[in-house]
């Protein structure tokens, strides 16, 4: 369960990531820290997230805080990138894991299964493609649930 402040936080640092080209990904606040520590995570809309990017965001994101006054209290605020998810969801995930190992789950069987494991070698607009030792599978997206990436065999 999130903090009663997030969705406030939120409000305020949406607009302020996408005018600087990221997105928010992600916020925490933790209390049990002394003092209290603000945990918003960012991803960049043109590919990694660097220190740079946190370093604008964190900057422009500490004065509107301030501002609003949201968290009255002595607090600090950390802006990191989230790092890699085990699952797959937008397009550039599936672009920079081609030729990894996944696990991709169905809604319902699909050709006798609702779970494949093979090498992701493309997504388009209609199909997940994987590679299983050496044989083609073309999976509906429409079917598709998840698709999550295993450690290397």
């Amino acid at each position: 369960m999130s903090h009663p402040v997030i969705p406030q936080v939120l409000a305020l640092a949406k607009p302020v990531a996408h005018d600087l080209g990221l997105e928010i990904v992600d916020a925490v606040y933790h209390t049990h820290q002394q003092p209290p520590t603000l945990r918003v995570d960012v991803r960049s809309h043109q590919g990694e997230t660097n220190l740079e990017d946190c370093e604008r965001m964190s900057r422009s994101l500490d004065t509107v805080l301030d501002d609003a006054n949201v968290i009255p209290e002595a607090y600090v605020l950390e802006i990191s990138s989230p790092g890699v998810s085990e699952f797959l969801t937008q397009d550039r995930d599936f672009i920079a894991f081609r030729s990894f190992p996944v696990t991709v789950r169905t809604q319902e069987p699909f050709k006798g299964h609702q779970v494949w494991v093979g090498t992701l070698t493309n997504r388009d607009q209609e199909w997940v493609h994987l590679n299983q030792k050496g044989r083609s599978i073309s999976i509906p997206r429409s079917l598709v649930l998840e698709v999550q990436l295993q450690d290397p065999p």
